[in-house]
């Protein structure tokens, strides 16, 4: 019997895979699957005899150079998962104001669209008066480009404002969220998903600390794997439910999701917000706990075998 191949594909600066991953190929060997690894603009590789494909460590697929081939590339790849209709919409992050319609509440955003010409007047009045906020670009993978301020300190607001005239110079829409003390108090919680079922949850810690400043650099994350609380479990679902109202909306049709994470945090009102839905280069924290890795090798088993 032939054995059903499975390519992990990467990019270049993670050409064996991000650390978190390098244990997969193994694990899916030992479930009689040929596991391959590719970087996803390699001219070299033959996408037609990829057999599935799951997108893993494709960091720089947010990097302006490579936006708009890595949409191409994911379409004609025969078999992406997650599947390149779901990459289209995640891969911009205005897809939060759609899961906002579909009843999932979200940190309040003002959106710097680079159409609308903006002066550095004009981004400076579009900042919070107080506290702490945060400036990210719409568009962006492992956290990169996104910068924490303080509204009050005139050199940090000063900052900012570079910062966001950075990114609109450059065509990206600018978010800017109130930084939330919850984060600090609580950190930030994701739940995996592995073929629509919860395999595991992470505490994050918080990453962007006062002196933090935006960087093209992935966010190193600490997390600490926890049994999510019936609360949590329920508002994942909640999630869950909107990211599949939004695929049927955009596709047409109803699409499962080789994985899904969520990262949600405390409104510290008894609720949450979605802070973002990772479908593309998530990171899955496979080392987090002893299952993690076991559940997602047999859940794209489960798809190489279907």
């Amino acid at each position: 019997m032939t054995k059903p191949i499975v390519t992990l594909a990467t990019c270049a600066d993670y050409p064996e895979l991000d650390v978190d991953d390098q244990a997969l190929p193994d694990a899916l060997a030992e479930r009689g699957i040929e596991p391959r690894i590719a970087v996803w603009n390699d001219p070299d590789v033959d996408w037609n005899e990829a057999g599935i494909v799951v997108l893993r460590s494709v960091r720089d697929y947010a990097k302006k150079r490579n936006y708009e081939s890595f949409l191409r590339w994911a379409h004609s790849v025969p078999r992406l998962l997650n599947h390149p209709a779901v990459v289209d919409w995640n891969s911009d992050k205005h897809y939060l104001q759609r899961m906002s319609g579909h009843g999932v509440p979200m940190i309040p955003t003002m959106w710097l669209e680079p159409e609308r010409g903006f002066s550095k007047h004009q981004v400076h009045t579009r900042f919070p008066a107080h506290g702490d906020f945060v400036v990210k670009p719409a568009v962006s993978s492992g956290g990169r480009g996104t910068g924490r301020y303080t509204a009050t300190d005139a050199r940090s607001r000063s900052e900012a404002i570079n910062d966001a005239m950075h990114h609109l110079g450059r065509g990206r829409t600018v978010m800017v969220q109130r930084y939330l003390e919850e984060v600090d108090r609580k950190g930030e919680l994701s739940l995996v998903y592995f073929n629509g079922v919860l395999s595991h949850a992470v505490e994050k810690a918080p990453m962007l600390h006062p002196s933090f400043r935006s960087t093209d650099e992935v966010h190193e994350e600490i997390v600490t794997a926890r049994e999510p609380s019936e609360q949590e479990w329920l508002w994942g679902e909640r999630v869950r439910k909107a990211i599949h109202g939004l695929i049927k909306e955009t596709a047409g049709r109803d699409i499962q999701l080789l994985f899904n994470r969520v990262d949600v945090v405390s409104d510290g009102q008894g609720g949450f917000y979605l802070m973002e839905v990772s479908l593309i280069d998530a990171g899955l924290y496979l080392g987090s706990t002893p299952e993690a890795l076991t559940n997602f090798a047999d859940a794209i088993a489960q798809r190489a075998f279907w």
